[in-house]
């Protein structure tokens, strides 16, 4: 007999109910009253003590910069972007840009180099290593105008230590305060020792975390030291690297009481960057509508140069 073919009837699938406690698909989540609390309780005097020191004196000073006005003078004026045009004219503005350039790169890059370096050599299980890193972070915690009264005393020329080592190898020592060739150079030395040990922890941190598999196989499969660091360490410190590069540039280009402790901008100009020329026209002669608008300009430099590092080179630092 023939079988008789069963059709094959389909059968609706409903859908699997959602989980008790989430709420239905397309409905969004509300938050209870009391995580809104909690949040305001520990966000909310961060959030004030930032609109009250951060950002309200960032608009005033985008307000004074537009009026000529000195400090302790009952009236202003409104003089638009006559403060701005005065200081792209002025003639000293070229000397100041490539003093604050200078340094800037200066230190920015040779904290970077010394910072890894010394963090390398920390980094090795060697006895005395722990009193050694000590030593390499102290200065970081230090006064800065401490720091720069201290070295005064080591640049002298006539009873400073370096001036002492460079009489024993028959070479005088240079007048490192009165030559602006010299100053400068001197400003850089003193800034990289008080701030190398803040590099040199933050990529001591970053070495301590490189996994030990990654380095052993690259020995395995014939990596020298040099080719290991370079090929496998190196990029892993990428991330370090990206935020070390954000945070000292920042801090470079507002430095201040190193300057002002050692040289107070001068001789010649010669220290005188963009962050200590706002103090100058802002409390030595009391232009404070001229020294908003170079505060200005500097805000915008910092901002525009962070946008491209968050923009352009982390999307080459590899996480």
């Amino acid at each position: 007999m023939p079988q008789l073919a069963h059709a094959a009837v389909p059968v609706a699938r409903t859908a699997p109910a959602a989980p008790s406690g989430h709420p239905p698909a397309g409905r969004r989540r509300r938050v209870p009253w009391k995580s809104w609390l909690l949040f305001l309780l520990f966000a909310g005097p961060n959030v004030v003590l930032l609109l009250v020191f951060t950002y309200k004196p960032l608009v005033q000073s985008l307000q004074y910069s537009l009026l000529q006005w000195n400090i302790g003078s009952a009236t202003a004026r409104f003089v638009g972007l006559e403060n701005y045009a005065s200081w792209l004219a002025d003639p000293a503005t070229a000397n100041v840009v490539r003093v604050t350039l200078v340094f800037t790169l200066a230190t920015v890059a040779g904290g970077m180099v010394l910072g890894l370096s010394l963090a390398l050599l920390l980094n090795r299980k060697l006895r005395g290593t722990g009193a050694a890193r000590t030593v390499v972070v102290a200065p970081y915690v230090l006064s800065g105008v401490a720091v720069g009264l201290l070295w005064l005393f080591v640049f002298d020329p006539n009873f400073g230590v370096i001036g002492a080592l460079l009489k024993l190898v028959g070479v005088k020592s240079p007048d490192w305060y009165n030559d602006p060739a010299w100053a400068l150079p001197m400003i850089i030395i003193v800034y990289l020792w008080k701030n190398v040990g803040y590099v040199a922890l933050i990529y001591l941190a970053a070495l301590q975390a490189v996994p030990r598999d990654l380095t052993e196989a690259a020995t395995l499969d014939g990596a020298g030291p040099f080719a290991s660091f370079r090929h496998v360490v190196l990029p892993l410190l990428g991330p370090t690297t990206f935020f070390l590069s954000v945070t000292t540039l920042l801090s470079s280009l507002q430095s201040f009481d190193i300057i002002q402790a050692m040289t107070r901008g001068g001789p010649l100009e010669g220290t005188t960057t963009m962050m200590y020329q706002i103090y100058q026209e802002g409390f030595a002669t009391g232009r404070a509508g001229y020294s908003s608008a170079i505060a200005t300009i500097l805000f915008l430099v910092l901002l525009v140069v962070t946008a491209v590092q968050m923009l352009f080179i982390q999307k080459k630092v590899h996480y």
